[in-house]
Order: structure tokens, then C-alpha cells, then sequence
């Protein structure tokens, strides 16, 4: 199934993203993700990050065709988090030598 964003509205301290979900037979289907603003914050996830990961929860939950109503929960966010977190470090690990190391070389042939 396909997702779209389609809109959001917020209250105080949720933000709930609406999907529209598109079917293989092209049916169409009303799908909404709720994220807690205060449990982003604490997980360090970017408000502009919550469409892409809602919508990638939409899509890897089974029961999403059950269920049109689904929350992004502190347990999703704290995998987010470790995620990013393994990757950052992961990045730094596999980084060349700084720039002045490398020009510091090639200045001195």
C-alpha cells in the first residue's frame, strides 16, 4: 500500500498526521499517525522528521489495514533514536582525515 500525507493538526502537545492510503486496486483508505511533542523533544526526533516516520510506520505495521488510528509510541521513538545515534557514530568511525591533515600531505610533496 501507498501513503500520503495529506495534512496534520496539532494540539498542545500532539501532532496527528493525516495518510490517505492507496490500495493496489487504487481503493482508497483514511489513515492517521499521532505523535507525542514533548516525547520528540526528549528523543531528540526533528518535527520535520515526524511525517517520514509516520508514514514509515504505517507502512511496516501489519495491522495498519485493521487499524486506521495508529500512534508513533516512546517505544518507536527510542528506536528512532538508537538508530540515529549507530549511524552517527558509525559515520564517524568511517570519515577520512580531516581536510588540514590531507592538505597538510599534499603540501608537502
Amino acid at each position: 500500500m501507498l501513503f500520503i500525507l495529506t495534512g496534520f493538526h496539532q494540539d498542545i502537545e500532539c501532532r496527528t498526521f493525516a495518510f490517505e492510503g492507496i490500495a493496489a486496486d487504487r481503493s482508497r483508505t483514511d489513515y492517521t499517525v499521532q505523535a507525542d511533542l514533548v516525547l520528540t523533544r526528549k528523543y531528540g526526533i526533528r518535527v520535520q522528521e515526524l511525517p517520514l516516520l509516520c508514514r514509515r510506520l504505517l507502512e511496516r505495521d501489519d495491522a495498519a489495514e485493521k487499524r486506521h488510528a495508529l500512534t508513533f509510541t516512546e517505544e518507536d521513538m527510542r528506536a528512532h533514536a538508537g538508530a540515529e545515534a549507530e549511524r552517527a557514530a558509525s559515520s564517524k568511525k568511517k570519515k577520512w582525515p580531516p581536510a588540514r591533515a590531507m592538505n597538510a600531505t599534499a603540501t608537502n610533496h
